[in-house]
């Protein structure tokens, strides 16, 4: 059974900030405004030998009409379904609330254990003062602790752990990371949600809703990965918000550290700026590509909207254009499980190897057929081709002139790579070097 601990509570107690130092990272993000947390954000800790997952949450509102309140609440309950133990942290600083009487009211009905955190406990006085929550009825000890200094942590974490065995979690750091990005409102976390089966992350039509990168493994239908989903990107001039601007970072830094992307595209809208920009992004990092056109149900087809469409898309992310453009739905689910195959394919031609003697043969050939152009009449003459050891295919071509080969030939031989070989979905880079 897996270990897992849930950290709840009102918002802006300090959830969060316990969180990170949890799980050792700046995971999540924090700030003094409330509610920042919506969904359920999850990561690794280890305490004594026993590693446990935590869950972080957003701040618990009773009978509120907010839309993202009512939201946060339902992903709250679901966090407490799901732990095996329960840390319900209050503010030490400004005492007992109503919220916290109300929340403490569903907890007691909890058949889990429920450990109190008096966060924000600086000082020594504010350990008297956080006696008082006695008074909310939960657990037999309050745990004083100071979740931006780690004070007091550590006797938290003793208590917490007791009820785990030496059962360590599994590893997943080898599994292959495939990140849904685009522009916000295009139905990155409907698309998640789909797939799973699971509300797992929050939806509205509000633009902004998703605002940290949520890793879910996805381990269904002979497949194993992580899948992250990111915050909306929009252009650098319209982030005006700190939150929102953590939110950004924090999806630039998902891209970087996956392996494929696939890139969401409302089809009510077309590929705008935005998405041709995200696109670039997606291919400065090497990493794969997959094109999601989403909401295809909405839009009035013939026989050749399809065709079109792709064309148009095609045009605009030129001259790499051997992408997978899908055609999908989340809300009917249409064509999804045909984006996650092509995701995989996309992973596999990421880290495919060619054998030497083959890639010379082959390339030496096309080479022959049409050599690099003159240049100041120069003749340049490539004699040996190898694939570089990357993470990413990459090709050096070793010649007597490598700075007169122009790029429009290094596209050529890039084509002609293409042509012999699968790598769609995957950038590939041409070096020129001195034999």
């Amino acid at each position: 059974m897996s270990n897992i601990v849930a950290i709840v509570g009102r918002p802006n107690v300090g959830k969060s900030t316990l969180f990170n130092r949890l799980v050792g990272t700046r995971k999540a993000i924090v700030n003094e405004e409330s509610g920042v947390t919506r969904d359920r954000n999850y990561g690794k800790s280890e305490w004594c030998g026993k590693e446990f997952s935590v869950i972080d949450t957003g701040g618990y509102v009773s009978n509120s009409d907010d839309i993202f309140e009512e939201e946060i609440n339902k992903q709250v309950l679901l966090a407490l379904d799901e732990a095996n133990v329960i840390l319900f942290m209050v503010d030490a600083e400004l005492g007992i609330t109503d919220l916290d009487m109300n929340f403490a009211k569903l907890l007691r009905n909890i058949d889990k254990p429920v450990y109190l955190v008096a966060n924000k406990v600086d000082n020594n006085n504010l350990i008297y003062d956080a006696q008082i929550f006695y008074r909310l009825g939960i657990g037999s000890d309050v745990f004083c602790i100071s979740s931006a200094s780690g004070s007091g942590t550590g006797d938290l974490l003793d208590a917490v752990t007791s009820h785990f065995e030496n059962d360590f979690a599994e590893d997943t750091e080898n599994l292959p990371r495939i990140t849904i990005v685009g522009r916000p409102n295009v139905g990155k976390s409907s698309t998640i949600n789909a797939l799973i089966g699971v509300e797992r992350n929050i939806v509205t039509e509000i633009a902004g809703t998703t605002r940290d990168s949520l890793h879910t493994r996805y381990n269904r239908f002979g497949y194993d990965f992580i899948l992250v989903d990111t915050a909306g990107l929009r252009k650098k001039a319209k982030v005006s918000e700190d939150v929102e601007f953590y939110s950004v970072m924090r999806s630039v830094r998902a891209i970087e550290e996956s392996d494929v992307c696939m890139l969401l595209i409302d089809a009510t809208r077309g590929m705008e700026a935005q998405d041709v920009n995200i696109f670039r992004l997606i291919e400065r990092n090497q990493k794969g590509i997959v094109i999601l056109v989403n909401k295809w149900d909405l839009i009035e087809k013939d026989n050749k909207t399809t065709i079109e469409f792709e064309k148009q898309v095609r045009e605009k992310i030129a001259p790499f254009n051997d992408v997978d453009i899908i055609f999908t739905s989340a809300l009917t689910k249409q064509r999804l499980l045909k984006g996650l195959e092509a995701a995989i394919t996309v992973y596999k031609n990421r880290s495919y190897k060619i054998k030497t003697s083959e890639l010379n043969r082959v390339m030496l050939e096309v080479i022959e057929n049409y050599p690099p152009p003159m240049t100041k009449g120069k003749i340049v003459k490539i004699k040996y081709v190898a694939q570089i050891p990357t993470y990413s295919p990459a090709f050096a071509f070793y010649c007597n002139l490598p700075q007169y080969v122009r790029e429009n030939y290094k596209r050529y031989l890039e084509n002609k790579i293409r042509e012999h070989w699968n790598f769609t979905g995957v950038p590939i880079q041409i070096f020129m070097r001195k034999k």
